[in-house]
């Protein structure tokens, strides 16, 4: 990528958080929890499921398993049942109590911070060890869901459709105690203004500097041709077809 490119990518990304700053003053986390317990089990929920549903399943979880030490011991019918609605019941519920587990015995009990730690916990990966880091813990981290990559793409962030590539480029347009906020806030903005298949771009802060708005305003302009113009080209055009056929009959 050339200089040029880069430093207005740059510009771009810093005008971005900017105005989602402005637009969205606090930056929430929409997963209801009390801790990054609670936090960590909400999230490896809501793969492939809203947080709408996720925040309806939870609280009836919690109340049962309110530790690690109770979900680590749990029934997995029991959890099954619970969490049932989410989609891919008996993976997560598997997961749930398998990180629980972990939990427990490899780390005393508290969940860790750190990518490598979370990371290898079961149903975790680096997208809810980024969102443990900088909900919970204020650590920096930058959690790449489908919103996420689909606004920075749509921006002109980035190109990559990998979640991981995704999340090192845009690490490398903001400063690191942003990245957290960044993500939560372009959350929002996907879930509110720019949907997948109807963005409202008439409604959006971002439009004037967004390379995929819909407006007319982004789309290039037709070439307009004066009608003086037009007929002098289509007289000037005649008169050379005349002189061509002149030419060929003195041949």
């Amino acid at each position: 990528m050339v200089v040029g490119k880069k430093i207005e990518i740059q510009n771009r990304a810093t005008s971005v958080l900017n105005l989602l700053k402005r637009e969205y003053p606090v930056a929430i986390c929409e997963l209801t929890h009390d801790s990054a317990f609670q936090l960590l089990a909400a999230t490896i929920l809501s793969a492939q499921c809203t947080d709408v549903r996720v925040n309806m399943v939870t609280p009836a979880l919690f109340a049962a398993y309110p530790t690690p030490e109770k979900l680590a011991s749990a029934d997995l019918s029991h959890v099954e049942q619970l969490v049932r609605s989410t989609g891919f019941y008996q993976t997560k519920a598997k997961n749930l109590i398998g990180m629980a587990d972990q939990v427990m015995t490899r780390f005393g009990g508290e969940v860790p911070r750190e990518i490598e730690d979370l990371i290898t916990l079961p149903g975790v990966g680096r997208k809810t060890a980024n969102v443990l880091r900088s909900v919970v813990f204020g650590l920096p981290g930058l959690p790449v869901d489908t919103h996420v990559g689909r606004l920075s793409r749509r921006l002109g962030l980035t190109k990559l459709e990998d979640a991981v590539k995704v999340e090192f480029e845009l690490n490398a347009l903001l400063p690191p105690v942003e990245w957290g906020e960044f993500s939560l806030r372009l959350i929002l903005h996907g879930r509110r203004v720019c949907d997948a298949r109807k963005p409202k771009c008439e409604e959006c802060l971002l439009e004037s500097l967004c390379p995929s708005s819909l407006l007319p305003t982004k789309r290039k302009p037709r070439k307009v041709v004066k009608k003086g113009a037009k007929k002098s080209a289509n007289k000037s055009s005649k008169k050379t077809a005349k002189k061509t056929a002149k030419k060929a009959r003195r041949k």
